[in-house]
């Protein structure tokens, strides 16, 4: 029996996680679906693998690096994704508010973490790598942005992220989103029909 379960290897650094996202509420409803978000840490994934984001990654071939904002774009305007922005911040180091998804994992808002994060991100453009701004905006948003904050500096909270982000990487992850139904492992934005085909 195919895996009613959709696993999503997350971090909010990725701006076409983001768009993945806005995408699934629908993908999930017409699977009958489960999502299960895994917080990982993209930089330490890059690291572990060789990989490099594609600004990074495509700067000596400015063409390429074109394509791939020209097929955002199209992504963007095709599902009509009119609240996002690319944070003028980008890169963003998101080790912090990464570890702040392992504490609201623990605390069972997961969800409701991630969907406000995702929003001061790349809707709201806010500098979350700056504590005050992660803690004000927490705060603001239904969350005890201090408290949260501090839970961030436990070593049990670093390690889980840490064993998460290795336990990616061993699974043959090397960037995000990546989604995982049942074995099989998709990459990409571009990968939701063949994750949604997977799913039902």
């Amino acid at each position: 029996m195919v895996s009613k379960t959709l696993e999503l290897i997350f971090d909010f650094g990725s701006p076409n996680a983001y768009l993945c996202m806005k995408m699934l509420p629908e993908l999930l409803d017409r699977t009958s679906a489960d999502l299960v978000i895994t917080p990982c840490l993209l930089g330490g994934i890059f690291k572990a693998t060789g990989n490099k984001a594609p600004m990074i990654q495509y700067a000596d071939a400015p063409a390429k690096l074109a394509y791939e904002n020209l097929e955002m774009r199209r992504f963007i305007e095709r599902h009509g994704l009119s609240r996002f922005r690319l944070n003028p911040h980008f890169p963003v180091n998101t080790l912090t508010i990464m570890r702040g998804a392992i504490v609201a994992d623990d605390e069972g808002n997961l969800d409701d973490y991630v969907d406000a994060v995702n929003r001061a991100m790349w809707e709201e453009g806010l500098k979350m790598d700056d504590p005050e701004v992660i803690a004000a905006f927490l705060s603001d948003n239904g969350f005890d942005g201090p408290t949260l904050l501090a839970r961030t500096q436990e070593p049990d909270i670093k390690a889980k992220l840490v064993a998460n982000t290795e336990a990616a990487v061993a699974r043959g992850v090397f960037g995000i989103p990546t989604f995982f139904v049942g074995g099989e492992m998709f990459f990409g934005k571009d990968r939701l029909a063949q994750v949604e085909e997977a799913l039902a």
